[in-house]
C-alpha cells in the first residue's frame, strides 16, 4: 500500500519561499502521478499542481503559475513543490496525492492515495 509523507510547511513571510516534500513508501513512485492539492480555511480544497509519472507533463492551477513549480525524483521516491513569491492567500493545508496512472490531473476524484497533509502560513 502506498503511503505518502508531506514535510516542509511552516510559517513565512509574503514573499517567501517554501519547498514541500511529498515522500512514499510502500510502492515506487514512478508509477504514479502526482498531485498537490490545498485547502484553505473555509474553502474547498483546490488542484494546485500535476506531475505526470515520467515529469514530462505538469499542470499548474492559474493561481500559482509562474511562481510555483512542481518536481519529482523517482530515484528518491519523493516529489516536490517549490513555492516562491508566496502570498497570503497561499496559506492553506497542502497535500499530496497519487494515483495508480502514469498521467497527471488536477482533479482530486482521480487520486487514490493522500498524504496527511503540511500547514503553509503566510503572514507578516
Amino acid at each position: 500500500q502506498l503511503k505518502l509523507v508531506e514535510s516542509g510547511g511552516g510559517l513565512v513571510q509574503p514573499g517567501g519561499s517554501l519547498r514541500l516534500s511529498c515522500a512514499a513508501s510502500g510502492s515506487t513512485l514512478d508509477l504514479y502521478g502526482i498531485g498537490w492539492f490545498r485547502q484553505a480555511p473555509g474553502k474547498e480544497r483546490e488542484g494546485v499542481s500535476s506531475i505526470s509519472a515520467s515529469g514530462t507533463f505538469i499542470e499548474y492551477a492559474n493561481s500559482v503559475n509562474g511562481r510555483f513549480n512542481i518536481s519529482r525524483d523517482n530515484t528518491k521516491n519523493t516529489a516536490y513543490l517549490q513555492m516562491n513569491s508566496l502570498k497570503p492567500e497561499d496559506t492553506a493545508v497542502y497535500y499530496c496525492a497519487a494515483r495508480g496512472f502514469r498521467t497527471a490531473t488536477l482533479a482530486e476524484d482521480l487520486y487514490e492515495h493522500w498524504g496527511q497533509g503540511t500547514q503553509v502560513t503566510i503572514s507578516s
